[in-house]
């Protein structure tokens, strides 16, 4: 059976590919990437601020498509637009909250704190991402002949520096060090992953660093990262990324959140923190480690399907292919 196009707008950064991504593969749309780039003095212009026209922003080389996936500020007009001048019906989901009319979207999802409501809304717990738990577990040996299989695993994961997060030598250390002792303590062997936000000079400071206790991946291995959530007994993730937390809780694994001071208070992590660890799926990263339970979170998979069955109600034969 033919699959329904889909187009994916983003500015062309990891963490909002991995939420349009895996929201088209969720759908089960063949689809294709496009990056959004606003012309001249509409890139400071906020959306709510800036006219639904195709001046606003370079052309996107789609001509036949069924729904388009946005995410972030600078695709929230070319959205808009492309939906409005389409010669047929096009769904257009926005992922994160737009700042504009919510009723110029067919769906918006957006996490829970931010308030938002209406029919077209879908609220989230977690970030939506593109990892799902059977492509986690089908690279799960992927590491095991680096490592010692006499021993348990507790992986820790990598962000980067944000204008909220200072990923200075110190800080750094500090998580280290913690990491290190936690290992030593209790005999397990570390897995340190890096994304694409980690700097060079972290990954060469946790080689300096760490003990040899710890398996340091060097360069961005998505298999390796899929691995390390796979085998770790316990998993740990830099606080500045909800993207990367709401993967590891895919997992049921319990997860530690390795906190960094900020440089500027980010109401937004901190709510995502609060309510992660009201649902019981992280504490904060210590000097003892234990074990709990929680409910998986798959918000992708649970927001699709409801997307799905919301269209199943639309009379148009091409979008009940999405069931």
């Amino acid at each position: 059976m033919t699959k329904l196009k889909g187009i994916l707008l983003t500015q062309g950064m990891h963490g909002m590919i991995s939420q349009v991504e895996g929201l088209a593969k969720a759908l089960d749309l063949d689809f294709t990437h496009h990056t959004v780039e606003l012309n001249n003095f509409w890139k400071i212009f906020p959306p709510k601020l800036t006219p639904i026209s195709q001046n606003v922003f370079k052309k996107i080389n789609a001509e036949d498509f069924d729904v388009i996936i946005s995410c972030g500020r600078k695709s929230v007009i070319p959205s808009i637009y492309l939906k409005k001048n389409s010669s047929k019906k096009i769904i257009n989901i926005h992922i994160q909250d737009p700042k504009v009319n919510l009723d110029n979207f067919s769906y918006v999802i957006a996490p829970e704190h931010d308030g938002l409501s209406g029919m077209n809304i879908f609220s989230t717990k977690g970030a939506m991402h593109y990892l799902s738990r059977e492509e986690i577990e089908n690279n799960s040996d992927y590491l095991k002949n680096r490592l010692d299989t006499n021993k348990e695993y507790f992986s820790l994961i990598l962000g980067g520096p944000t204008k909220h997060y200072d990923y200075s030598d110190e800080n750094i250390l500090n998580i280290l060090d913690l990491f290190d002792n936690l290992i030593s303590k209790n005999s397990l062997q570390g897995i340190v992953i890096p994304s694409m936000r980690t700097p060079q000079n972290i990954i060469e400071l946790c080689k300096n660093k760490l003990s040899t206790n710890s398996l340091i991946i060097d360069n961005v291995d998505k298999k390796a990262y899929l691995s390390a959530l796979s085998i770790a007994k316990y998993v740990a993730v830099t606080c500045d990324s909800t993207s990367m937390i709401s993967e590891a809780a895919l997992t049921g694994k319990p997860i530690y959140i390795a906190d960094i001071p900020t440089k500027k208070n980010d109401q937004r992590i901190q709510k995502f923190k609060k309510l992660f660890h009201q649902l019981n799926i992280t504490k904060k990263l210590d000097t003892k480690l234990e074990t709990w339970d929680y409910e998986i979170l798959d918000e992708t998979s649970r927001v699709a399907q409801e997307i799905k069955k919301q269209l199943s109600t639309i009379n148009q034969e091409s979008f009940q292919r999405l069931l």
